[in-house]
C-alpha cells in the first residue's frame, strides 16, 4: 500500500552526493577526502537528517515538485552545500582503527555466539544538565576499544548537537561453545574531554548465547544505560559509576 510513496529529496541528495564524490575521485582533493561507498552513505545520511523530505504519490506530484525551476535550483544548491558540510564531518570523524579493535576475541564465522545488544545512553553536563556534543565516547572491554558489528557503527562515537547527547554502540558477537549459556560481560564507557573530569562508567551486560549470529539490527535488542554526567575538575562528584546485573 505504501510502496508508491516516494521522497523526491532522496533523489536530489543521492544525485548530489554522487556528483560531488565522483568529482573528488577524478580531480582529487587537498584535504584527502575519502570517496568510498561507506563515506558516500554516511554523507547522504548526514544530509537527509538535516533536510525536509518531499513526498509524492503520483506523476502529478512529481510535476508539482518540478514546476518551479528557480526554486528547484536553489533547493539543489542548498543540498550541494550540505553535502560538502557532511563530507567534511564524515572525514573528520573517521576512526578506522575503532572498527577493528579487539578483532581476535570476536566470532568471525557462523555458529554459537553471544549476540551483544545495541548499547544506548546519554551524556549530559553535570553542571546544567544540558546534552553534550563534539565529544568522543568510547566503549571498552578489558581496557580495549570494542569492535563494532560493522562500519556503520562507530567506536569512539562522536556526539553531535542534533542527537541530544545520545550515543549508541553495537558490538560484534562473541563466540560461544554452545547455545543457552548465560554470561555477564563487563564493559565500560570512557569519556575524556577538555573542561571535564574523565568519566569511567563500568557496567555488566548479561547475555544468553544463541546458536547463530544475529546479523540484522532490531530495536528490541537494546541495553539502555542510565544518563551519564560530566563534571568540571575539582568537583566532589563520584565519576566512577557501576551498573550491576
Amino acid at each position: 500500500m505504501f510502496q508508491e510513496i516516494h521522497n523526491t529529496t532522496e533523489d536530489v541528495v543521492f544525485a548530489q552526493v554522487t556528483e560531488i564524490f565522483d568529482f573528488i575521485e577524478k580531480e582529487g582533493s587537498a584535504q584527502g577526502f575519502c570517496t568510498c561507498s561507506q563515506c558516500r552513505r554516511d554523507t547522504a545520511c548526514y544530509v537527509l537528517n538535516r533536510t525536509v523530505p518531499r513526498y509524492v504519490v503520483s506523476n502529478r506530484g512529481v510535476a508539482r515538485v518540478e514546476q518551479t525551476s528557480i526554486e528547484r535550483q536553489q533547493f539543489t544548491a542548498d543540498i550541494a552545500a550540505k553535502v560538502w558540510e557532511g563530507l567534511k564531518q564524515v572525514h573528520h570523524n573517521q576512526r578506522p582503527a575503532g572498527h577493528e579493535a579487539g578483532k581476535g576475541i570476536y566470532a568471525e564465522n557462523d555458529g554459537p555466539a553471544f549476540n551483544i545488544p545495541t548499547i544506548v545512553g546519554r551524556l549530559l553536563n553535570g553542571s546544567n544538565f544540558e546534552p553534550l556534543s563534539e565529544i568522543a565516547v568510547e566503549l571498552r572491554r578489558d581496557g580495549e576499544l570494542v569492535r563494532m558489528r560493522n562500519s556503520n557503527w562507530q567506536n569512539p562515537y562522536h556526539l553531535v548537537a542534533n542527537t541530544e547527547g545520545t550515543f549508541t554502540f553495537w558490538p560484534y558477537p562473541i563466540p560461544a561453545d554452545a547455545a543457552g549459556t548465560r554470561t555477564a560481560f563487563e564493559f565500560s564507557i570512557r569519556v575524556a574531554a577538555g573542561g571535564f573530569e574523565t568519566l569511567n562508567h563500568f557496567f555488566k551486560l548479561p547475555v544468553i548465547s544463541e546458536k547463530d549470529q544475529v546479523r540484522s539490527y532490531s530495536m528490541a535488542r537494546t541495553f539502555k544505560l542510565p544518563d551519564l554526567y560530566m563534571f568540571p575538575p575539582g568537583g566532589d562528584e563520584n565519576i566512577y559509576l557501576k551498573t550491576e546485573d
